[in-house]
């Protein structure tokens, strides 16, 4: 049988966390026969974010430049480096209005079960970034799902055994949540809890 132009789109929409078949089809259905300007605007900056879009080349998270703006806004206190997993963990704390420090992004999390190493998530990068001798405190603010857990345990003892003062958010944040989902008053409160 051949896939058709409908069948690609709806295929891709499925690949969106969180969208299942139905919900790709009705999206895909939704653009194509009620805004088409919608779909040709979507198209356009999902190419022009895959073509301009890159990692900063101090935390990783995404930018245009090869320093993201956090990275080179001189106001920012670079003695703190707070370290999440995903871009969208430090969007939810930038939201949050209660760190003004830095941040490193580690692009996952260690998953043991999935074959994901500490290698895999640049571990080497971060230690490096770490004790560049101008940190001095690092917030290891990872999820707190299993793999985010292992995660933290095992960047703390890296961390710790070059001298580094490493700091958890509280448990305000709910077990088994994950940064992007957590109200922002909470994680403001995380961030002040720190131990």
């Amino acid at each position: 049988m051949n896939e058709t132009a409908l069948d690609r789109l709806i295929e891709a929409l499925r690949k969106l966390p969180g969208v299942g078949v139905k919900s790709a089809q009705r999206m895909a259905y939704h653009l194509l026969q009620h805004d088409r300007d919608a779909a040709q605007r979507l198209a356009e900056a999902l190419t022009g974010a895959m073509q301009r879009m890159r990692h900063c080349d101090r935390c990783h998270t995404f930018a245009e430049a090869p320093v993201c703006a956090t990275c080179a806004d001189p106001e920012r206190d670079a003695r703190q480096l707070c370290v999440v997993e995903t871009p969208a963990d430090q969007a939810a704390l930038e939201r949050s209005g209660s760190y003004r420090g830095l941040y490193f992004v580690l692009m996952g999390r260690i998953r043991p079960l999935d074959g994901v190493g500490p290698s895999d998530i640049g571990v080497a990068e971060l230690l490096a970034r770490a004790t560049d001798g101008v940190v001095e405190e690092v917030i290891l603010a990872t999820g707190f799902t299993a793999d985010g857990e292992l995660t933290a345990h095992a960047l703390a003892q890296a961390l710790r055994a070059r001298g580094l003062k490493v700091t958890r958010l509280a448990r305000g944040v709910p077990a088994g949540s994950d940064l992007e989902y957590v109200d922002l008053g909470t994680i403001a409160h995380a961030l002040q809890d720190r131990r």
